[in-house]
C-alpha cells in the first residue's frame, strides 16, 4: 500500500507537466512569439528550479514535505488556469515564471519523499509511475481532437488539462506517508535557503566533474525536450504530444532496467550508456532529415527513457548515495537547480541563438535547416560522453553505499 501511494504520487505529478510542457513550443509558435520572447518563455522551467534548493530547505527544515507538496500542486493549479486565459506573450511569461517556482521543486521534494520511505535501488520502479503518468497525458491528446473534437497541441487546452491533473494530485498527496523534516530545529540561513550546504560536496573531485558535467549534458538534453515539438510542427506531425510520448512509453522499460543494470554492470557504466543514447537520439534525428525517412526519428525518441533514466535517474541515485541524511533534500534540489534549473536556462539560450542561425526567414517564412541543427548536437553529445569517461572516474565506494549491489561503479 505504501508503495502504491508513492507511485501515485509520481504518476500524477508527472503528468501535470507532461500535459502541457511538451506542445509548449508549438503554442507558442502559433501565437507568432518571436525566437527572443520564445526562449525566455521556454526558460521558465529552469529559472523555476532555481527554487528547488529553497523548497528543499523547507522540508528539510520546517515542514513536512507531504504538505509542502499538497501546497505547491494547489497554486499551481490556479496558475495553469490563469496561463490558458492570457494571450499577451509577456504576461504568459511572468504566469509560466511563477507557476514553474511552484511546481518544479516538487521534483527534487518527490524523490526526497520516495526515497525516505523506500530503498534508493527501488526509486526506478516507483518513478516508472511518473512515466506512465506522461503516457496518460498524451492519451488526453487523442481524446480531445478524435472524441470531443477539440484541439490539443498547440492551444491553450493543454493548460486546462493541466490544471485539473494539478488539483487531483493535491487530493492525492493527503494520502502520503508523514514525512517529517530530518533538520527540524537546526538554524536556518541564506546559505541553507540556497542549498549551498549542498555545495560542500563540490570539494570532492568526483562528485564536482558530476555535477559540472551534468550542467552542461543539458545542452544537447534540452534541444529535444525543449524545442522537439517545434520541429514536429514544421514537419507537419498532427500529434505531437502522442509522438514524444513514445520515448516517454520506452522510458517505463528502461526505468526498470536502471536496478538491474546498475547491479550488472556499476553506476557509472549505467550513465555512460545514457550518454551514449544521446548520442543515437541525434544521430537518428539527423539521418532521418538527411535520408527523408521520418521513421528514422522514432529511433532518437524512444530511447529518451534510456538517456533521462540512466543518466539523470541515476544521477539522482548518485547523490542520494552520496549525501548524509539532513541534507538529502537540499542536495536533490541542488542537482535539479544546476541541471534543470541554471543548466536548462543556459542551454534554453544557447540552443534558441542555434536555430535562429540555422533559420532562414527572408522570405517571410520559416525555413528550418534541421540537418546542421542535428549535426552541431551530435558533435557536442559525442564531447559530453568522452569527457564523462575521461574524468568522471569513481562514482561511489563502499563508505557511502549503503547497498551490497552498488559498492562500486566499474
Amino acid at each position: 500500500m505504501l508503495r502504491f501511494r508513492l507511485s501515485l504520487m509520481m504518476f500524477f505529478q508527472y503528468m501535470i507537466y507532461k500535459s502541457w510542457w511538451f506542445p509548449l513550443a508549438a503554442y507558442l509558435t502559433n501565437m507568432g512569439v518571436q525566437s527572443t520572447q520564445k526562449a525566455l518563455i521556454l526558460s521558465s522551467m529552469a529559472i523555476g528550479c532555481m527554487a528547488s534548493p529553497i523548497i528543499g530547505m523547507i522540508a528539510d527544515r520546517h515542514f513536512a514535505a507531504q504538505r509542502v507538496l499538497v501546497f505547491l500542486n494547489v497554486v499551481v493549479g490556479f496558475l495553469l488556469i490563469l496561463a490558458a486565459r492570457t494571450n499577451e506573450p509577456g504576461m504568459l511569461f511572468f504566469v509560466l515564471l511563477f507557476t514553474m517556482l511552484f511546481y518544479m521543486p516538487s521534483w527534487g521534494l518527490t524523490s526526497a519523499i520516495a526515497m525516505s520511505h523506500a530503498p534508493s535501488e527501488i526509486f526506478p520502479k516507483i518513478r516508472v509511475f511518473g512515466s506512465i503518468g506522461a503516457v496518460v497525458a498524451g492519451i488526453f491528446s487523442v481524446i480531445s481532437v478524435k472524441v470531443f473534437h477539440i484541439p490539443f497541441d498547440g492551444t491553450n487546452v493543454t493548460f486546462y488539462v493541466g490544471a485539473c491533473v494539478s488539483f487531483v494530485a493535491a487530493l492525492s498527496n493527503l494520502t502520503l506517508p508523514h514525512t517529517p523534516s530530518k533538520g527540524k530545529g537546526a538554524a536556518s540561513s541564506i546559505i541553507d535557503a540556497l542549498g549551498l550546504r549542498a555545495v560542500k560536496y563540490m570539494k570532492e573531485r568526483n562528485f564536482a566533474i558530476f555535477i559540472i558535467l551534468a550542467f552542461v549534458s543539458m545542452i544537447p538534453f534540452a534541444m529535444y525536450f525543449v524545442y522537439f515539438s517545434e520541429y514536429l510542427l514544421d514537419i507537419k506531425t498532427e500529434f505531437m504530444t502522442v509522438t514524444m510520448n513514445w520515448g516517454v512509453v520506452a522510458e517505463m522499460g528502461f526505468m526498470l532496467l536502471i536496478p538491474i543494470s546498475i547491479r550488472k554492470f556499476g553506476l557509472r557504466k549505467v550513465m555512460i550508456i545514457g550518454l551514449v543514447a544521446s548520442i543515437v537520439r541525434f544521430v537518428a534525428f539527423y539521418l532521418g532529415g538527411a535520408l527523408d525517412q521520418h521513421w528514422v526519428v522514432y529511433i532518437g525518441i524512444l530511447v529518451h527513457g534510456c538517456i533521462f533514466g540512466f543518466f539523470y535517474v541515476g544521477g539522482q541515485i548518485y547523490i542520494d548515495k552520496k549525501i548524509e541524511g539532513s541534507l538529502k533534500s537540499q542536495a536533490q534540489g541542488f542537482f535539479f537547480l544546476v541541471t534543470f534549473g541554471l543548466g536548462m536556462l543556459v542551454a534554453n539560450l544557447i540552443n534558441g541563438q542555434i536555430i535562429r542561425i540555422f533559420t532562414d526567414t527572408t522570405t517571410g517564412k520559416r525555413i528550418y535547416d534541421w540537418n546542421s541543427i542535428w549535426g552541431l548536437t551530435t558533435i557536442f553529445s559525442i564531447i559530453m560522453l568522452i569527457s564523462f569517461i575521461t574524468l568522471f572516474k569513481n562514482g561511489i565506494t563502499k563508505e557511502v553505499s549503503t547497498s551490497p549491489h552498488l559498492d562500486t561503479v566499474d
